[in-house]
């Protein structure tokens, strides 16, 4: 069943995106998302109740090493490299602004 885009549906669409959009490039949107809209529905007609879930088409493996615990710098070292420090803290600027 062929899906068809109404031109009010791809006037919605660039409104949504801010695009203006020609009466040529409406028409040629309106078909291209009608096909579109119809492989979707080729796709959703497929029956995929026994293919397992999966976020990418190949096998993913980790490539990084294991964590290594280690031991970490000594406070006033990494203190001493600050531009600015407070009770044993980085100072940095507000970002925050209170309302």
């Amino acid at each position: 069943m062929p899906h068809r885009m109404d031109l009010s549906q791809v006037d919605h669409v660039a409104r949504l995106a801010r695009l203006e959009l020609s009466d040529e490039e409406r028409r040629r949107f309106a078909e291209q998302l009608g096909r579109i809209l119809e492989h979707v529905a080729a796709l959703d007609a497929l029956d995929t109740s026994g293919v397992e879930p999966t976020s990418h088409v190949l096998p993913m493996t980790n490539v990084l090493r294991e964590d290594q615990v280690t031991p970490s710098l000594p406070r006033e070292v990494v203190l001493a490299e600050a531009r600015e420090q407070e009770d044993g803290y980085f100072k940095v600027p507000r970002v925050i602004l209170p309302d």
